[in-house]
């Protein structure tokens, strides 16, 4: 049986990118697709050196820097891969990977991360963080993004079944395309991220600096509390924006490697996490090595944080995206803290290990093709996919 895995773009190693890694181990024969490739040759290891399939968008000028500038042309472009010879298509799609064209006798499953958010709910957030919510450029962008939603609707017939990365994102799935999804958590690299019970008293962020992420709300609301410590661990566009705003407390060391982040991420007396996400991998990663997590209490974080509240918290949450509502939290956190132990974060973590993923998402996959094939008539083949299985 032939497999064909499709991704938006891989140009980094992230959060989607984590989820693939283990896509492409369960099914190591599967091909690859994707809308560009720029994976540099010495982070291919991830999806074991695979050739990737691309489109027409790859050859663009100023592609490689510029690939989301084409936004335009990837309905087409994901559109133009030829996948009628596999059986089973899975896409990995927050973006326009769920597009492609499949046939009646072919599965389509698709791992979503999120209906795309900056056409859906967060049209008016992310016009107006790009400042595209006024003009000409405004009044294009609204028709461009009016036409994506369409496409994107219509390309969710295309989907057998949706798997959801939370039941934050079922909901989502739910709202924007009323079909029901499954939910199985991504994996987290509980073993890289191991647990130490000894801390430090500083506290710690990891993030890419975009606006959503609140990073800078987290850096003001630390620079008005000049007796507790701040590490900031990541790089983007408003790095320099944040960077103005710290004062002698709050230190940046932007971009880390992951050797960095891990140590910082072990001695940190709590990790700060104040965007609203679809699941978010670093509270996890924290918690895998016994932090706590003061977290914004919205989005995926409420299904992998146990707040003060349980008998087993982990950390806690704050009710407001401000400063005020973040302070009272750190406050709350440092009176309370004595009820989370290390060993109890390194626990939760555990339900969200690589071999947790691999295991349900195979699981899935099995029963679909199950299904899908006994409804094909009696000479369907069953337990296909159980054949091409390599469980790491």
């Amino acid at each position: 049986m032939r497999v064909a895995i499709v991704h938006d773009w891989l140009v980094v190693y992230a959060g989607a990118e984590k989820v693939l890694e283990q896509m492409v181990r369960l099914y190591p024969e599967a091909d690859l697709f994707s809308v560009v490739d720029f994976l540099p040759a010495g982070q291919r290891r991830f999806i074991l050196d695979k050739a990737v399939k691309t489109t027409f968008i790859q050859k663009l000028p100023l592609a490689r820097s510029k690939y989301r500038h084409y936004l335009p042309l990837m309905p087409l472009a994901v559109e133009s891969l030829d996948l009628s010879g596999y059986d089973l298509v899975i896409s990995s799609s927050h973006a326009v990977a769920k597009g492609v064209l499949t046939g009646a006798d072919q599965l389509h499953l698709c791992m979503c991360y999120s209906p795309v958010r900056f056409a859906w709910d967060l049209q008016h957030t992310y016009l107006r963080e790009s400042g595209l919510d006024r003009g000409v450029k405004g009044w294009l962008s609204r028709v461009l993004l009016h036409w994506l939603r369409l496409w994107d609707l219509r390309t969710a017939n295309g989907v057998d079944e949706f798997i959801a990365i939370s039941q934050y994102i079922s909901r989502r799935i739910w709202k924007t395309y009323r079909r029901k999804s499954t939910v199985i958590y991504p994996p987290v690299d509980v073993e890289v991220f191991s647990l130490q019970k000894e801390k430090e008293d500083f506290y710690l962020t990891v993030s890419r600096q975009v606006p959503y992420k609140k990073v800078d709300l987290i850096v003001e609301a630390f620079s008005q509390m000049p007796d507790r410590k701040l590490v900031v661990i990541g790089d983007g566009p408003e790095f320099n924006k944040i960077r103005r705003k710290t004062s002698s407390n709050v230190t940046m060391l932007g971009y880390q490697p992951v050797e960095v982040v891990r140590d910082f991420m072990q001695r940190a007396r709590a990790f700060v996490f104040a965007a609203e996400e679809d699941f978010g991998i670093t509270p996890l990663e924290a918690q895998a090595c016994g932090t706590p997590v003061i977290a914004y209490g919205k989005g995926g974080v409420l299904e992998t944080i146990r707040g003060l509240d349980s008998k087993s918290p982990t950390g806690l949450f704050f009710e407001r995206q401000d400063i005020e509502s973040l302070k009272a939290a750190v406050a709350r956190f440092e009176r309370e803290s004595g009820s989370i132990r290390a060993e109890k974060c390194r626990e939760n973590a555990l339900r969200f290990a690589p071999e947790m993923f691999q295991e349900k998402f195979a699981d899935f996959v099995d029963r679909q093709w199950k299904i899908f094939h006994n409804s094909q008539g009696p000479t369907a083949l069953n337990g296909k996919v159980q054949s091409n299985v390599v469980r790491l």
